[in-house]
């Protein structure tokens, strides 16, 4: 199983789509570690450098829409082969969350003022994250600050987690 705890990279803005987690001009490349320097260097964020940013985070924290665009499974192995293992947002494009999962990541959706109260609360803070998949929660952490945030994933999508994806759950039960 993956891990799901460590810094988190927030990233105000919907709609961030497949072509700004990785270009396509990168879909050649056929080893996820090519793939590595080349997340979100498109994306356009006021603030955001992805050379700067992007080290040492696990999680990102976005808003809603993420992954909308083409289909790809290129998009969620470019999160991977730089540690992160775990989105959460308001919603996710649908092909997009379920590449997460079929790669033993997590894509977890929080309504809207979860997740507006997070940004409040965290974004501007040196934030970690802890992810409780048993009792599925979260616990965010900066500073003296903590908050605990419950979310819901599907058994069978826990389950693909619990397995580090699909290739893995199907070799366990077939």
């Amino acid at each position: 199983m993956k891990h799901f705890n460590g810094k988190v990279l927030f990233l105000d803005r919907s709609n961030i789509n497949t072509d700004e987690i990785i270009p396509a001009k990168y879909l050649t490349e056929i080893s996820k570690e090519a793939l590595k320097p080349c997340l979100l260097e498109d994306l356009q964020l006021e603030g955001f450098d992805p050379i700067r940013d992007i080290d040492g985070k696990s999680v990102i924290i976005s808003r809603s829409n993420f992954g909308c665009g083409s289909s790809r499974e290129h998009a969620p192995w470019a999160l991977e082969v730089n540690g992160i293992n775990l989105v959460i947002g308001e919603s996710f494009a649908r092909i997009f969350r379920q590449n997460m999962f079929n790669c033993g990541m997590m894509a977890v959706e929080l309504s809207p003022e979860t997740i507006e109260n997070l940004f409040v609360s965290f974004a501007e803070k040196d934030t970690l994250i802890e992810t409780d998949l048993e009792k599925q929660r979260f616990i965010f952490k900066a500073g003296r600050e903590k908050k605990q945030v419950p979310f819901e994933i599907s058994e069978f999508d826990r389950q693909l987690v619990k397995a580090g994806g699909w290739v893995e759950f199907a070799d366990s039960k077939y």
